[in-house]
């Protein structure tokens, strides 16, 4: 009997015990909880443990006794990176006031948690998850009252087409002393009369807080351009960068010059010959009949003229844009690189002029930017390698924008094909947040499942928040592959594979290095669009830090960002370069770091011989990946 009740007590013992094991560790968990990382049916994603809610967390360093020479956030609580497509969410401390950053940062959580569950919804539907043709309007009609009403944009739900045309009646205001002194500055002392606006196609705006692209810029002046003429330019720009501008000054573009559907790219509103004085067409019509002069043909004025009515009207042709102004052909502009009509989403007016009415006709009824067909090739040749058992070399996160499937797939049918990465010692993946618009993010989840090279990270896409992937590229580097270099990129950016591997080999040396376009004593931007405050960054100088667009660190670098945010001491600025640059001379300052500079690493574009080039569309990506096939490392500046 005794040994029967020493058996029974310890069976008991070891139930306790067990009982304390769960306890401790369901404990454990909830105190601590971890983003890991799975794949599933080739589509790689975050996963969360079962912790909904973390209180955000105390930074030691922000305490009295810092030891780091980093400028000091306002705030004492920092905002901790988000995992994928279901990850822990935050609980702020409402007795505390939140800097901007954490606002946006919440706000931006809060809502992608919202987004990421109703796409859950949809995409566990079969019948919903079908693809849709999205039903847009004919035509757009606006009044004055509703421009001013919609911030002065028009939306065009479904782009343009061939064929589409926008008329615009308008009034141009009279010209007005301009404050500007760079623009002052060009008539002396005194000030300048300027009487010009701005119509534009904008593209659907990818990230919140970034400025969309302009597919068409239109820009008459009729007072104030530097040559003291009335001038018409023309542009675009894309990733806020902007290309070479069409001027148009009042003479005919020569006969030789490139035409658009047959169209002059400028028309004449001076005589044919120079310095000849201005004529009316009254008396040139008379000097014709009267003296049978025909050397001098006078055409229309200046198509606008300050407080009188005008009727515009911008057409789609096959090769570019056609501008008639009261009827007259005025002005065309070509179709450039990495545009398409589909991607003109917005019709924006702005400056001295008063709008009476804005009509869009012959619209696109149905929306084909989502469609796989248009901008995603479902083949599996362009299917990301499945993760190496072992350690790789090179992990190159790439951070996109939802729509951006023309980008990605570009990034897949180029320079992702490097034998580097289809040998599977380079990694790339996709780093992309959620997008406001649901059909994005449908396509978005399908793009990811097919792929499987993009990490989704739960949270609406926003400019500010960039610096939130960031943290997660040097994650998924550190602890999901244990790669030896982590390197972050932008999809606009063409990347030399082995010329980064050859860069990371010819420095390192087992060294930590820092390596990419580097910026020494740059200071924070205090007024206009890009200004930081002195709450966001009280120090007059940013650290060392490379240009965002493409730059390398080592292992021991990334795996010291992600112990810093497990540890939940980890500050964030909502410049994701310049917060790169903080961390790794936070690094720094206990473990020697190996600054590199390469201009090689273009910002600005592209440069021969480059190891990274900037600003690349689409059809410039293809041009450089066959140029590189033959050899050369050599640019292809179109747009």
């Amino acid at each position: 009997m005794k040994k029967v009740r020493l058996d029974l007590c310890g069976i008991r013992g070891m139930r306790i015990l067990g009982i304390l094991c769960c306890l401790y560790f369901m404990l454990f968990s909830f105190e601590l909880p971890k983003i890991s990382w799975t794949e599933d049916n080739s589509e790689e994603v975050f996963v969360r443990d079962k912790t909904l809610l973390q209180p955000l967390y105390k930074d030691p360093l922000h305490e009295e006794n810092e030891v780091n020479n980093a400028p000091i956030r306002p705030s004492k609580e920092s905002f901790p990176v988000m995992g994928g497509p279901v990850s822990y969410s935050v609980e702020m401390n409402q007795t505390k006031e939140l800097s901007q950053f954490e606002k946006s940062a919440m706000e931006a959580w809060t809502l992608g948690l919202k987004v990421w569950e109703e796409l859950g919804a949809v995409m566990d539907d079969e019948t919903a998850t079908a693809d849709r043709i999205e039903s847009c309007p004919g035509s757009i009609s606006m009044k004055n009252i509703e421009l001013l009403k919609s911030g002065k944009v028009m939306h065009l739900p479904c782009g343009l087409r061939v064929g589409s045309s926008i008329t615009l009646v308008g009034r141009p205001r009279q010209a007005h002393e301009e404050e500007n002194p760079k623009i002052s500055a060009l008539n002396g002392a005194n000030s300048l009369l300027v009487s010009q606006f701005m119509i534009e196609l904008q593209g659907l705006n990818a990230v919140d807080g970034e400025d969309p692209p302009r597919i068409l810029h239109f820009n008459p002046r009729l007072k104030g351009d530097w040559s003291g003429k009335p001038v018409i330019e023309l542009n675009t720009c894309y990733r806020m960068q902007w290309a070479s501008a069409q001027r148009c000054d009042g003479w005919r573009s020569k006969e030789e010059d490139e035409t658009v559907d047959g169209l002059p790219k400028c028309e004449k509103w001076i005589t044919d010959e120079e310095g000849s004085p201005k004529e009316t067409k009254s008396t040139s019509w008379l000097k014709n009949i009267i003296w049978g002069e025909k050397k001098s043909v006078i055409d229309w004025p200046y198509p606008f003229v300050e407080n009188k009515l005008f009727v515009l009207t911008l057409s789609a042709g096959v090769e570019g844009y056609h501008i008639s102004v009261d009827g007259r052909h005025v002005i065309s502009f070509p179709y450039r690189t990495g545009f398409v009509l589909e991607d003109a989403t917005g019709l924006s007016v702005n400056g001295d002029i008063d709008v009476h009415t804005v009509v869009a006709a012959s619209l696109p009824t149905s929306h084909s930017s989502f469609s796989p067909q248009r901008l995603l090739d479902m083949s599996d040749n362009w299917k990301a390698p499945p993760l190496p058992e072992g350690p790789v070399d090179l992990f190159i996160g790439i951070l996109s924008a939802g729509n951006h499937f023309a980008e990605r797939m570009a990034v897949r049918k180029t320079w992702m094909q490097s034998k580097h990465i289809r040998s599977s010692n380079v990694v790339a993946r996709f780093f992309v947040a959620l997008n406001a618009r649901k059909e994005v993010n449908i396509q978005l989840k399908k793009e990811a499942d097919f792929y499987g090279d993009i990490i989704i990270v739960p949270f609406m896409d926003n400019y500010e928040l960039v610096v939130l992937k960031t943290v997660a590229i040097c994650e998924y580097g550190v602890r999901n592959l244990s790669a030896k270099y982590i390197m972050k990129c932008d999809d606009d950016n063409f990347v030399r594979v082995g010329a980064v591997l050859k860069e990371v080999k010819k420095i390192s040396h087992g060294k930590d290095v820092y390596i990419g376009n580097l910026n020494y004593y740059h200071k924070p931007l205090r007024v206009g669009k890009w200004a930081v405050t002195y709450e966001e960054w009280p120090e007059e100088d940013y650290p060392p830090y490379a240009n965002g667009p493409g730059y390398i660190i080592s292992n021991q670098i990334a795996n010291f960002i992600v112990n810093q945010h497990y540890n939940k001491t980890l500050r964030l600025f909502k410049m994701e370069d310049v917060s790169m640059g903080m961390w790794v001379e936070q690094f720094n300052a206990s473990t020697p770091v190996h600054y590199s500079h390469d201009w090689k690493f273009c910002q600005f574009g592209c440069i021969d011989d480059y190891i990274t080039a900037h600003y690349q569309s689409p059809r410039q990506m293809f041009c450089m990946w066959d140029k590189l096939s033959k050899g050369k490392a050599q640019c292809c500046n179109m747009r």
